[in-house]
């Protein structure tokens, strides 16, 4: 046998067993860890991806909820595990790109050397809503009467430096409102003391805010989007009423620990391409408030690294 025959068997040897096992992924069942309680956003797409995607590749998506530290908690438990592609998981805004630029949130922690994207799955529309008894039905209104108010208006948030508060402390930079953080620890929280008129506005996750904006029970002031959400036409852009630039959104994506094979990568990729493309999945997707917004592997990575750079500078802007 010649030199460069004996390459290519040992070659073709050494990559069998990868090639094999991306064909013959998944082998037993997956475990989605979400790193949030059930009922959050990132529970509800986790389960109905986890649906989906047992029914395409053939063995349980079983969803393990690891709360705690804004969305750390889940993920350091997801990049400890191991690399075969059996342990998958959701990883949101706060937790990939803002808490590793705080200090105090980072825990050591550094998501985008530590695990690897897989897809980028939904946005999820910010939105500044009021309490009818707050007297303000527009931005501009909100706006020109916190200016005139010693102690201003107080705004709820799901925490300091979330995607929520610092969307608020842009609108605050560019029209100088008078408005007051108060950071809860979540949207259901910051929801619940506006509808009871403890605070007058929150900035939330358009999944908790809009049971309430159907019910009449707020009044949504404006999106955080680039564009109008196509299921809430009539909430306007900041955009729109004269601030440009607050273009912040929450979203979810999928990602797995560090070292996973790029083979399982783009074959678990593809299948969330396929389930997101699903009319079926894409209504029920809608239906908790959230916009499917799928992107591959690499492009995700490009959009993780993009995203935490913005973060990083609104951080140290603060």
């Amino acid at each position: 046998m010649s030199a460069i025959s004996r390459r290519t068997v040992l070659l073709t040897g050494l990559l069998a067993p990868t090639i094999a096992y991306g064909q013959h992924f998944p082998s037993r069942p997956v475990t989605i860890i979400t790193p949030f309680a059930p009922g959050a956003s990132s529970d509800g797409v986790a389960r109905i991806m986890g649906e989906k995607l047992a029914q395409l590749l053939g063995q349980p998506f079983v969803v393990e909820n690891r709360p705690g530290a804004g969305g750390t908690t889940g993920l350091i438990a997801l990049a400890r595990s191991s690399a075969d592609g059996h342990t998958i998981g959701i990883g949101a805004t706060g937790a990939l790109v803002i808490n590793p630029h705080v200090p105090e949130a980072s825990a050591n922690f550094e998501p985008l050397r530590e695990l690897t994207p897989i897809a980028k799955l939904v946005d999820i529309p910010l939105v500044l809503v009021a309490n009818p008894g707050a007297g303000v039905r527009s931005l501009k209104e909100l706006i020109d009467r916190s200016q005139q108010k010693t102690d201003g208006f107080s705004y709820g948030s799901t925490g300091v430096n979330s995607s929520q508060h610092l969307a608020i402390e842009l609108v605050k930079k560019a029209t100088k409102a008078n408005l007051v953080h108060v950071p809860y620890r979540g949207s259901a929280p910051a929801m619940t003391d506006v509808l009871g008129g403890q605070i007058p506005l929150c900035s939330v996750d358009l999944t908790s805010a809009h049971p309430h904006i159907k019910a009449g029970k707020v009044v949504p002031l404006a999106i955080m989007s680039a564009r109008r959400v196509d299921f809430v036409p009539d909430i306007p852009t900041f955009a729109e009423q004269g601030v440009p630039n607050v273009e912040v959104s929450a979203w979810l994506g999928m990602l797995g620990p560090a070292g996973i094979p790029n083979d399982i990568v783009v074959r678990v990729s593809e299948h969330i391409k396929t389930s997101l493309a699903d009319s079926m999945v894409r209504e029920r997707v809608r239906q908790i408030s959230c916009v499917d917004a799928y992107l591959d592997s690499s492009d995700f990575s490009a959009f993780l690294q993009s995203q935490s750079a913005k973060m990083r500078d609104l951080v140290r802007s603060g």
